[in-house]
């Protein structure tokens, strides 16, 4: 689930599906001024549709996110386990600062025991801030990671957090909070408790702490200086209430209530709040739009992007506030100054939204397929989505002003959406077009054009032929162990790939290598082959 569109904990009940991916991918360089270098282009392209991730293309996924404002990514699996990539700014990947990113075609796998805690302990959630990184347990565990300058990673301040690291959140009373879920923002964070508690760390600037002041005051050099506040502090005013939904924006957050009363506070600019004027909200405020009497009318969904705000009602219409374009009514100079519902998809039954750098996303059921009761279709639209983050194909422009029917992803089911600041991913069901998606990336290097077991060109009989979703090599057929009479429906992984779930391309290229070198070295050492029965 993205950290804009918030979803249940994953657990073995709950569906899963393959990552898919679209935008750039030269995660050091994202969203910085100047040219690739020369000769970098195939290593870290834009990919301008949505690609199956080979790495992760037989991992049984649960959980994405990313964020508006960040450049990596989390994946959680089945088994509750992360997988990280991206950019590596201030350690948020929990890797030393000397690796400047972690490429998407080697993600770093992490388990919550390489942390200290029980076997029977996995992530169940996890939050990305523009540097730093939160993860939770299934005992309720919050770890953290990345920059820290402002607290923002809930432990002393500090410039960072190299590893990731427990987070002590402790009531008012003096007991441990069972963490569930958790949203950041570029220098904050905040997390959600099991009794629907809010708690929040980090810089108090614009008020996104939520607990009524920013401690705005003059230091040295007559500089300004705000609260940092690395102990997670419940947030002022919700004492009563039980949330079961948060979204961060760069420095503002929106929750849902559970009788679906939306809250807003932090930075107002561009009217991101939803209240009708550009104040900044130092205690969460009651958005009138969703106050009932209308029960229909009332939040089931929030999301944040950077400078705009979605609420999704209980009759699945789709609202938004701010600033969520570049020109126009919706843009800086005329930005939305409380929630509006979009005309262009006014008849859609939303079920997921979610905002990127520039981007936004929905999930709507599929009227055109009514012959699949899970048929899903998803929309987006964004203006400057330069790294072709939307995804619209390569011949179709990046950016569009108006929602829009994602026609590559057209009869893909499509779980969920994490968008980033420059790429997105997708968590989609292995079925119906999904195997018709390119992967990425498109090559794994040198693959054989014999089988791996036999050693024999299949020449033209391509129907006797299987081949690896992940890695590529090819066996026949008859030397499968067990044999195979027919090619199987939907995805087939070699033994060599379902041994190692989830390992870099890389890797997977290099072992199949190594295994067919050593058949032609055991083969050229026992005489002339043996025929295939």
């Amino acid at each position: 689930m993205s950290a804009s569109a918030i979803a249940e904990p994953a657990s073995d009940a709950v569906e899963w599906g393959r990552v898919l991916i679209c935008g750039g991918t030269d995660w050091p360089r994202l969203g910085k001024k100047g040219a690739k270098p020369e000769g970098s282009e195939d290593d870290t392209p834009d990919l301008l549709e949505p690609h199956i991730l080979r790495a992760l293309s037989n991992v049984k996924s649960t959980f994405i996110a990313s964020a508006a404002h960040a450049c990596h990514c989390v994946v959680l699996d089945i088994d509750g386990v992360a997988w990280l990539f991206g950019r590596n700014g201030s350690c948020a990947l929990g890797v030393p600062s000397t690796v400047d990113s972690i490429s998407e075609n080697a993600p770093r796998k992490l388990t919550a025991q390489e942390l200290g805690v029980p076997p029977q302990t996995k992530f169940v959630y996890a939050a990305c801030g523009r540097n730093h990184t939160l993860l939770i347990g299934s005992d309720g565990t919050l770890w953290s990671a990345g920059a820290n300058t402002f607290g923002q990673c809930g432990q002393p301040v500090s410039p960072d957090v190299p590893t990731f690291k427990a987070v002590s959140v402790v009531s008012e009373a003096g007991v441990k909070e069972h963490v569930v879920k958790a949203t950041a923002g570029i220098t904050f964070s905040a997390i959600l408790t099991d009794t629907g508690k809010v708690y929040t760390f980090g810089s108090g600037e614009k008020g996104q702490l939520g607990n009524g002041r920013t401690g705005e005051r003059i230091v040295t050099g007559n500089k300004v200086a705000f609260d940092s506040i690395s102990d997670p502090v419940q947030v002022d005013g919700l004492d009563n209430k039980k949330i079961v939904q948060i979204s961060a924006g760069q420095q503002h957050c929106i929750a849902l209530e559970s009788t679906g009363l939306v809250y807003v506070w932090g930075y107002g600019g561009y009217c991101r709040l939803g209240l009708g004027n550009q104040a900044d909200e130092l205690r969460p405020k009651l958005v009138p739009n969703f106050a009932g009497p209308n029960e229909q009318l009332m939040g089931a969904l929030v999301a944040a992007g950077p400078s705009n705000s979605v609420v999704v009602d209980r009759q699945g219409m789709y609202w938004m506030t701010g600033k969520w374009k570049n020109s126009g009514e919706g843009s800086s100079g005329s930005p939305y100054s409380s929630f509006r519902y979009m005309q262009d998809i006014m008849a859609c039954k939303v079920s997921k939204a979610s905002c990127g750098g520039v981007t936004h996303w929905m999930l709507t059921p599929d009227d055109e397929a009514p012959e699949s009761g899970d048929a899903v279709m998803t929309v987006a639209w964004g203006q400057n989505a330069a790294n072709g983050e939307l995804g619209l194909g390569p011949d179709e422009p990046k950016s569009a002003t108006k929602p829009t029917k994602h026609v590559p992803l057209t009869g893909v089911t499509v779980l969920d959406i994490a968008p980033g600041q420059n790429t997105t991913l997708f968590l989609a069901k292995p079925v119906g077009k999904y195997a018709d998606l390119p992967r990425h990336p498109m090559e794994v290097g040198p693959t054989p054009e014999t089988c791996i077991v036999c050693g024999e060109d299949h020449g033209e009989d391509v129907d006797d032929v299987l081949e690896c979703e992940k890695c590529d090599a090819p066996y026949h057929l008859g030397c499968l162990t067990p044999p195979l009479d027919s090619i199987p429906e939907g995805e087939w992984f070699c033994a060599d790939c379902e041994e190692s779930p989830g390992a870099s391309v890389g890797a997977a290229s290099k072992k199949l290598q190594a295994r067919s070198l050593k058949r032609k070295a055991d083969s050229q050492g026992s005489g002339p082959r043996k025929k295939r029965q």
